[in-house]
């Protein structure tokens, strides 16, 4: 584990933007007499208006930031998930089809689908990006300006939800690994405590660990019923209790069309893995994982890997059709990446060398292309998804 000494050293700006941060979580943690549920404190770390890691203005995209993501490490990711929105606007049938994209980062994502669904002569009506930082908002809109200056009029920025359900297909793309988590341990049998944050001066933000509300352990148990039997006591893990209010909402403004989710994550039975005593929760920071959430708040990302069996529970729960769950690499495959890489020229070699590492990076189990899921939750959705061949679909079982 990467300690604070062996990682770099922010500039005086970004400290001194941490250090507001720090204030405002402290003052949390004693307006709600000494201690934060840990859910409070990464939901601050990464949304507080203007300081948290997702709020402030900070570069966290790209060789330049702390991560790098999919569509950001080639345009062929894009260009095949272009291919599957295609399909889904073909079975519309309406030249009324939207997409919205949660979360879209730098903005690299909706200028490669755009340009590509020109290209396939299926743009869709509109393109919304539902982002809340006014800063990722400015990023994304130079990123489309220089690349799709021509289809720029096609994309709208939300601030919430639309109110009216609408035809199409809804992006997330490493969007539910940054939902804040509940981090929990279990006591003894049925019982359990939730990870809570307190802040001493000499220490700092540390773990402290209470009893779960009644009410909470209750959904806890009921949600992981099926492996909650199977853990050792002081098993320790992560939970998502906002997944299904969130896919619930989601599920209310599709009218007709699929949702893509693509995270790294596991099935519930990998997930909970006995063996996965510590659970999930990692940090990025500056192309550094390290699982220390309180270093550098508001300059590092916290992420927890996604449970995808309680996501199809919660689409069920929600009315929506679990469609089809792949990897990464099988849905990029089967979405036409090999006939892309056949169209380069192997004379070119410094252009031909450069697509085949990124087709590596995109595939090699070592990479993405294993960790990296996609589920296809569907709404009056009754086709074969090119993205998903049968043989190719993994189980949530």
């Amino acid at each position: 584990m990467l300690t604070q000494s062996q990682l770099p050293q922010p500039d005086s700006n970004a400290q001194q933007l941490s250090q507001q941060l720090i204030a405002n979580i402290k003052s949390q943690i004693q307006q709600q007499g000494g201690q934060l549920p840990f859910s409070a404190f990464m939901q601050a770390a990464l949304y507080e208006p203007g300081l948290g890691y997702y709020s402030n203005s900070l570069r966290k995209f790209g060789a330049a930031g702390d991560f790098i993501t999919a569509p950001e490490v080639s345009p062929l990711f894009s260009q095949c998930l272009a291919q599957q929105c295609q399909q889904i606007f073909a079975a519309i049938a309406d030249k009324s089809a939207i997409i919205l994209e949660f979360g879209a980062g730098s903005g690299i994502m909706a200028a490669e689908l755009l340009k590509e669904l020109a290209n396939l002569n299926a743009l869709p009506e509109q393109y919304w990006i539902l982002e809340l930082s006014a800063e990722l908002r400015q990023r994304q809109r130079e990123t489309l300006q220089t690349h799709i200056p021509t289809y720029l009029d096609r994309v709208q920025w939300l601030d919430h939800l639309p109110e009216q359900p609408f035809q199409g297909v809804i992006l997330a793309n490493e969007v539910l690994d940054a939902m804040p988590v509940e981090k929990f341990r279990i006591k003894a049998a049925g019982e359990f405590e939730r990870a809570c944050v307190s802040w001493q001066e000499n220490q700092g933000f540390h773990w402290q660990w209470q009893t779960m509300p009644e009410n909470l352990a209750t959904q806890l148990q009921h949600g992981l019923s099926d492996v909650l039997s199977s853990l050792p006591e002081g098993y320790e893990s992560e939970w998502n209790p906002a997944l299904a209010h969130w896919l619930q909402s989601v599920a209310e403004i599709l009218q007709h069309g699929l949702i893509l989710l693509i995270d790294y994550g596991f099935p519930r039975h990998e997930y909970y893995h006995p063996q996965r005593d510590q659970g999930t929760l990692y940090c990025h920071y500056r192309h550094h994982s390290h699982g220390d959430p309180f270093l550098y708040p508001g300059l590092q990302d916290i992420t927890a890997h996604v449970d995808f069996t309680a996501v199809a529970e919660a689409a069920l729960d929600a009315g929506l059709d679990v469609c089809a769950y792949s990897n990464q690499a099988d849905f990029l495959l089967a979405c036409g990446l090999p006939e892309r890489f056949a169209l380069s020229d192997p004379d070119d070699v410094e252009n031909h060398a450069r697509l085949s590492k990124h087709i590596q990076t995109l595939t090699l189990p070592s990479e993405m292309g294993e960790l990296f899921k996609v589920i296809a939750l569907g709404k009056e959705i009754d086709i074969a998804l090119q993205g998903f061949p049968r043989e190719q679909r993994y189980r949530l079982g």
